[in-house]
């Protein structure tokens, strides 16, 4: 099995990208964003003490980022995409033994580059399928029903532009220090521009799995 691992800011685009490697290269994506609001939704013990953090764009605890990733991860055997986790270095280190232990090769680390403005935008006009998870600008539909599936086009609630700011900060400061440990296997792409041309780089760096 093989693992790539994505960086970026909110709104930089990794929903999308994951999707189309998902498609394209048979990898699982594994949303570490949507395994916890999953909790939230099902309201389980889990989802009860995390729901306020979500809702503030706050970080949630390391331990129960492992526990419903390590549940999810029991349940495939395919190469898989990690969105969202890690996000800090010590869940870095952490990830690195669970790596080990599942006998997961760490194939590619994509740090995607976005400008701060253009993530404000998109993040404000996201809107998301219930159902299938495909993501739409609010400004290019004419009605929220997602053209892929047929279910319904939502805005998450944490998508506004005070909690992105607080997400973005908490980025520079958490996140940002993976590009240095990730260095000898990380590519960075940019998104500020079409997705074709983001879909190309993709294909540049994941050529091999075709």
């Amino acid at each position: 099995m093989k693992c790539i691992i994505l960086i970026a800011a909110p709104a930089a685009g990794k929903g999308t990208i994951s999707k189309y490697i998902e498609d394209k290269y048979n990898y699982k994506h594994i949303s570490t964003g949507d395994l916890l609001r999953e909790e939230v939704r099902n309201n389980t013990d889990i989802g009860k003490e995390i729901k306020p953090l979500l809702e503030k764009g706050s970080l949630v605890g390391d331990n129960i980022i492992e526990e419903v990733l390590l549940k999810e991860l029991s349940k495939t055997n395919s190469n898989i995409i990690l969105d969202g986790y890690p996000r800090t270095l010590n869940q870095a280190k952490k990830l690195d033994e669970l790596l080990i232990k599942a006998n997961v090769e760490l194939s590619n680390v994509i740090n995607i580059d976005i400008d701060k403005e253009i993530a404000i935008e998109r993040i404000t006009n996201r809107l998301v399928c219930d159902n299938c998870k495909s993501v739409y600008n609010k400004k290019l539909i004419k009605e929220n029903i997602c053209t892929k599936c047929g279910g319904n086009l939502s805005s998450r609630n944490d998508d506004n532009k005070e909690t992105f700011l607080d997400r973005y900060d908490t980025f520079l400061k958490e996140t940002k220090p993976l590009i240095n440990y990730y260095d000898d296997k990380l590519v960075t792409i940019y998104n500020n521009s079409s997705l074709d041309n983001i879909f190309k780089d993709v294909d540049g760096i994941l050529k091999g799995d075709a």
